[in-house]
Parts: C-alpha cells; sequence; structure tokens
C-alpha cells in the first residue's frame, strides 16, 4: 500500500468485512488520503479521539455494536467529522433515520468505488481537510480526472496555458484549480471576462491608463495585468479581443512588458498567463479575426474541458455540492434528491454544462418545500399535468419503491432518446437496442406514447 504524506486527508473506515475493508483502504491511500481502518466499534471509539480523522466511513451491521449506537456515542463530541453510513439493502430504513439525524450519507453495497471517492472529496473540501486540493477535486470521471491529472503537473510551469472547451463546461473552475495548486496560491487570481467589456474600454481595464491619458482620465488607473501581481491572470473569452488588444497582448507573452494607456515607462508582467475560450481559434485564425503569431503564443499547453453529457459520473457529485450550497444560502430544508430526480438528471444531456446544472438546482432550491427534490423541481419544463414543477416531497414521505425508480429512469432516457433521434421512433428503438412494438409499448406504459399509434399504424 503506498504512503500518502502526513498531511493528507485521514479517512477512517470502520468495517469487520477484511476483504472490503483492506480494498477501501488500499484505493482510498492510492487516491493520496491517509487510511486508518477499525474492525469493531468499540476499537473505533477508543482510537478516535488521538486519530481526530478528517472523514468517518462506518459499516451499519459492526460485531460489538450496531453503526447507529456508535454514531449516537460519537454526538456529543464536538467538532467531530463528518459520517458516511454503508449498508445492505436491509439496512436503508435505518440510514435513512441516520442521515435525518446528522450523518452525512449512506451508501448501498455494492457500491461504485468512483461515487464513493467522489463524495468523499465532496466532503472533504466541505470541511477544508489539510488545506490541499483532495484527488478528484475537479470530478471523479475519468475524463475530469485526466484533465485533473495534467492541470496537476503544469500547475507550477509557468508556459501559457490555454483551456478550452464549451460554455458553462468549467473552465475558470480548471483555472482556480490551477492556481490554488500552483506556488502562486497566496499571489492574487485576476479573472477577466473579454467578452463582457466594451472593446474601447479593453485596452484600458486590461493594461491600465495614466492620468489624463484620455478625456475622462482623472487619476492613474491600474489595469488587471498590473493587479494580477505574481499571480494568476485569467483571461476568459479570449477570442473577443479586440485586433488592437491582441498586439498589446502578443507583446505582454512575448517580453514579459505592457505599457499603460498613455504611459511610456515599460512595466514588467510577474503573473502566469492562462487563458480559455469556446471558440474555435484555429478558424478565427484563418478568418483572420485572431492574430495567428498571438495563437501560437497562448497556445503552449492546450487543455480541453469536457462536456457535462461526456462525463455524467460528475453529475451526482454536482447536484449535492450545489444543493447543500443554495440550501444553507437560502435556509431551505432541502437535504437531497429523490432516486427519480437523480435518474432524471442522469439522462439530461445539460446543454447548458454545469452552469445549467447549477442554475436548475438554485431555482429548485429556492422554490423547495420540503426535504427532497423531485424531477418536477429540477425539470419543471417537463412536469406531468398535476406536478407541482417547484415543490418537494415532504419530510415523512414514503420513500419511493424500486418499481417506482426503475420506471422514472427508464422514463427519463427514453424521453433523452427521443429527443436525440429527434423524435423518430425507429432510430430511438434502434439506439436502445430495442424493437419498435417494444419500445411504443413501453412508452405506452410509462405514460409518453405519442398519438401516432403504434409502428404498424403509422408510427415515425
Amino acid at each position: 500500500m503506498p504512503t500518502p504524506p502526513n498531511d493528507a486527508p485521514a479517512v477512517a473506515i470502520i468495517e469487520d468485512d477484511p476483504i472490503m475493508g483492506e480494498s477501501l483502504a488500499e484505493r482510498l491511500a492510492l487516491e493520496g488520503y491517509r487510511p486508518l481502518w477499525w474492525t469493531s466499534g468499540g476499537e473505533a471509539l477508543a482510537a478516535l479521539p488521538a486519530a481526530a480523522p478528517d472523514l468517518l466511513v462506518c459499516d451499519i451491521r459492526l460485531p460489538d455494536m450496531s453503526g447507529e449506537e456508535l454514531f449516537h456515542a460519537l454526538a456529543p463530541r464536538p467538532g467531530g467529522p463528518p459520517v458516511i453510513f454503508m449498508t445492505g439493502f436491509g439496512d436503508i430504513g435505518q440510514a435513512v433515520r441516520l442521515v435525518r439525524a446528522g450523518a452525512e450519507d449512506y451508501l448501498t453495497k455494492p457500491f461504485a468505488v468512483d461515487a464513493f471517492l467522489a463524495r468523499v472529496g465532496d466532503l472533504l473540501r466541505a470541511r477544508g481537510a489539510a488545506g490541499r486540493e483532495a484527488p478528484g477535486a475537479l470530478g471523479a470521471s475519468p475524463a475530469m480526472r485526466r484533465v485533473e491529472g495534467l492541470l496537476r503537473r503544469v500547475a507550477d510551469v509557468d508556459s501559457t496555458l490555454l483551456l478550452t472547451g464549451e460554455s458553462g463546461a468549467g473552465k475558470e473552475v480548471a483555472a482556480r484549480f490551477v492556481h490554488r495548486e500552483s506556488a502562486r496560491a497566496a499571489a492574487p487570481f485576476m479573472a477577466v471576462n473579454c467578452a463582457a467589456i466594451p472593446a474601447e474600454l479593453m485596452d484600458s481595464e486590461l493594461f491600465g491608463h495614466e492620468r489624463g491619458a484620455f478625456t475622462g482620465a482623472h487619476a492613474l488607473h491600474r489595469g488587471y495585468a498590473e493587479r494580477a501581481g505574481a499571480g494568476v491572470l485569467f483571461l476568459d473569452e479570449i477570442a473577443e479581443l479586440p485586433p488592437a488588444v491582441q498586439a498589446k497582448l502578443l507583446r505582454l507573452v512575448q517580453e514579459r512588458v505592457f505599457h499603460r494607456v498613455g504611459g511610456e515607462r515599460p512595466l514588467a508582467f510577474a503573473a502566469r498567463l492562462v487563458c480559455a475560450t469556446n471558440a474555435d481559434l484555429e478558424r478565427a485564425v484563418r478568418d483572420g479575426a485572431f492574430r495567428r503569431d498571438l495563437y501560437y503564443r497562448i497556445n503552449v499547453i492546450p487543455v480541453t474541458v469536457p462536456p457535462l453529457r461526456e462525463r455524467r459520473e460528475d453529475v451526482p457529485a454536482l447536484l449535492r455540492g450545489y444543493l447543500d450550497h443554495y440550501a444553507a444560502a437560502f435556509g431551505r430544508p432541502a437535504r437531497g434528491l429523490t432516486p427519480e430526480a437523480e435518474a432524471a438528471a442522469l439522462a439530461h444531456d445539460w446543454p447548458g454544462n454545469v452552469r445549467e446544472l447549477r442554475n436548475r438546482v438554485e431555482r429548485a432550491v429556492a422554490l423547495s418545500a420540503g426535504p427532497w427534490l423531485t424531477p418536477a423541481a429540477l425539470f419543471p419544463e417537463h412536469a406531468p399535468d398535476g406536478d407541482l414543477p417547484a415543490d418537494n416531497l415532504p419530510a415523512d414521505a414514503a420513500w419511493p419503491p424500486l418499481a417506482a425508480v426503475r420506471d422514472a429512469s427508464e422514463r427519463a432516457h427514453i424521453r433523452a432518446t427521443l429527443d436525440h433521434a429527434d423524435g423518430r421512433l425507429a432510430r430511438a428503438a434502434d439506439l436502445l437496442g430495442v424493437g419498435r412494438t417494444t419500445l411504443w409499448e413501453k412508452m405506452r406504459r410509462l405514460g409518453i406514447a405519442d398519438d401516432s399509434g403504434p409502428p404498424g399504424a403509422g408510427a415515425r
């Protein structure tokens, strides 16, 4: 087993199954955490005060006491670690009871290790453990783990970084991650949205101006490049830079100097430059809208942030993170999503990427009346007649049975597939690997059949 550094976040495991316990401990160590493993509740209670773990992962069934008894024994201790429970299907009711009593989450065995690691990372970041980013900080999906690995490798390289990807995919999040992971973390992170600043003001805003440089310049103004100091200057939507400013930026990149508007003295540029765009810069170069020499100067280390539809494994953690954030910010009772809501979110294509997800969760939490967000709360535009789009389940509502969850998941996936197939039933059936008649019958049973009748009656 690898030996993580002493300042790594400590994750305690209470699990009497030797295979399960050893497997979790080894995987946590591989991910950079410091695992602690105890096989009984008594052993854990004796060791916890001195060990002071950042997170506790506990099985509900232990040889000497239940996880619930252990949890209540820990409850009086102030500043205790957050707790995740692991449970078999027969213990779900007990696990839900513990979550309502203050535990952070429960996972049903067997669970996906990637989902487990994502939840561990979420809780440790919320707690602020160890003062450094936990592994999986940008997401649990393989795609985002590759992006994170690359960004960690180049965090302390001063070469210009170019982040590309669709709008809302998380390019600024990636840029801020590089800043936090670098030796420049204590210096400023200066973010500039090049599309939001009028072209006639961009030169002055980016590089600053001297007093009297133009009408209205009544005082010296230090621009973003100067205020970034020895930190990071992040230029988002860089394709929107006016041509004249592109020329000045080229000099800044090449010579590490710039001039304020109206200034004669060159100023040293000490920050690292990170750029981002959702545009096709190569095409902009061919069209003459972006300088070729500048493109080559900023495209030293290119990193593409994938859209959310290509990393659906990240959706649950993002949902939980934003839900917790807005519930606390708005003082709302929302604690989580129903299984149907999570299934609908996983089936959604998220054309607006993480920004869309955040906005949907913000609206749902702001309008929430109970602890469990329903599909109608996240996707009111698809809510069946009679559903309250912004409402959710009361605290004592029955947890949905497995059949209802399965139907909700199938309904959401079929709807998403029909949208992808432009409503063509035959194409959707091919994508789903079923016959057209089978698909139509499922649609009829789930309440999403169109009015065209079965395939033999002229369905598309």
